[in-house]
């Protein structure tokens, strides 16, 4: 059967839109399925494609560009060949689509092309949620089918050397540009597979980036440079999508380009551009349980690498007590981000995590050991209107009695309202407290400028 005779079967077979018998989403509610009605032209041409190329479509040694402009011309002469009852537009769509799938991951690389979309969230494969400027909308582009949703899943991981089955169902992976990939699929995910994407600019973000986004000003970047060429300890703290893996991004090109780095992380997304970059990346158990080599592994071997700063792009257990160690033992100017709320409970969060390594030390010396080791706290956090701010940032000024001592040497105006977009006007300001610090700075030949903590400015 022709191209041509398997569209108008499907034509006379399917409408548009067809309700999944017997399925209901987590409402209650009937589930949709929504059927392509360009489905079995694209099979065959897709098929068609994959007889023509065969094992160059898999060839180590064939350029990626080389790879698509074959497939692009392989394409285009298949459903030329075709006497499809197809306009130019049709005919253009499905050669975008059927590229998609064999170049990049089908449905979702438009969405990946889309510069203005931060977040794509694959509820299952009909349902599909993009964020834009901090607001969530949902999109019309769907999977044809939960095994085709299974199949992007796998070619995802599969890139990284990960895996996602039943027996290791979850997954932490990356796509080739850094974009941060979670997916969690069937027995843990009940209603199918579910797929969490956080883009990354192919050009990263930079300092003059997030002053323009409203993340901070001018004077607070001077005064985070500063900090950076001062080799402070900082921590970056923040709930969940609040730009943390952004802000150390931009943080650690602050770093001298004379200074060896090593940067640890789950899934590698720090894009940094100085010489000097050594890049960690942990590793899960493989199917026997076997071979994981957790972020503490590497923190400790981090170690024994001669780094002059050591970037963690998260601490989230035992690894703590170990990054705490370095910054104690001669590698100042780390950095580092945690999960908390506010700069008080990020320092609570680092007293749990060294607690979870499992080494039996009294709370008293452990919080010696934070305020010992963390110069600065900064907190960002993801705003009502959608942007992303520093809120505070705090100096960790030691410690009296059994508690550790803070000072605020910015905090975010809230009291200058909201304009007609209901986005928030108030920016950080000084609360006028000079950090301890600024003595041990300027021995070091880094000086702040003399209005920089004029209180409100």
């Amino acid at each position: 059967m022709s191209l041509a005779d398997r569209l108008e079967s499907v034509r006379r077979s399917s409408q548009p839109v067809e309700p999944s018998s017997g399925t209901n989403n987590n409402n209650g509610h009937e589930r949709v399925r929504i059927v392509d009605p360009f489905s079995a032209v694209k099979a065959g041409v897709h098929q068609a494609l994959l007889d023509s190329l065969g094992p160059q479509l898999y060839d180590p040694h064939l350029d990626q560009r080389e790879l698509e402009s074959k497939v692009r011309h392989t394409l285009q002469e298949v459903i030329d060949l075709e006497e499809t009852p197809l306009s130019v537009s049709d005919r253009t769509r499905i050669a975008q689509e059927v590229a998609d799938e064999i170049l990049g991951h089908g449905p979702l690389e438009p969405l990946l092309r889309d510069s203005e979309i931060t977040e794509i969230m694959v509820n299952r494969a009909d349902s599909i949620y993009v964020e834009r400027a901090g607001k969530i909308y949902a999109v019309d582009t769907h999977f044809s089918s939960e095994a085709h949703l299974r199949r992007t899943i796998d070619k995802i991981v599969g890139r990284v050397g990960r895996r996602v089955d039943e027996a290791s169902p979850l997954v932490d992976a990356r796509l080739p540009d850094g974009s941060r990939v979670n997916a969690v699929i069937p027995p843990i995910a009940l209603d199918g597979a579910m797929l969490t994407i956080r883009k990354f600019s192919a050009d990263p973000f930079t300092d003059k980036d997030l002053i323009a986004f409203g993340t901070f000003t001018p004077r607070v970047r001077d005064f985070l440079i500063g900090c950076v060429k001062g080799r402070r300890n900082i921590i970056i703290s923040g709930g969940t999508g609040s730009g943390k893996t952004t802000l150390l991004n931009v943080i650690s090109s602050f770093i001298p380009d004379d200074e060896r780095i090593v940067t640890i992380e789950d899934a590698a997304e720090l894009q940094l551009h100085q010489d000097h970059v050594l890049r960690l990346e942990s590793r899960p158990a493989n199917i026997e349980g076997k071979g994981a080599i957790p972020i503490r592994e590497l923190v400790k071997n981090a170690l024994r690498m001669r780094p002059d700063r050591i970037v963690v792009g998260e601490c989230r257990d035992g690894a703590a007590l170990d990054m705490l160690q370095a910054m104690n033992t001669g590698h100042d100017g780390s950095i580092t981000t945690v999960h908390a709320n506010t700069p008080r409970d990020s320092l609570s969060r680092l007293e749990t995590m060294v607690l979870m390594a499992g080494v039996d030390l009294p709370i008293r010396a452990i919080r010696e050991q934070v305020a010992g080791a963390v110069d600065l706290v900064i907190q960002q956090a993801r705003m009502k209107d959608g942007s992303r701010r520093i809120t505070a940032i705090s100096e960790v000024a030691g410690m009296e009695s059994d508690i550790i001592t803070m000072q605020d040497l910015f905090t975010f105006d809230y009291t200058a309202g909201r304009d007609e977009q209901g986005r928030f006007k108030g920016t950080l300001v000084s609360t006028g407290l000079r950090p301890k610090f600024s003595a041990d700075l300027h021995d070091q030949g880094v000086d702040f400028a003399p209005d920089l903590f004029v209180r409100g400015r």
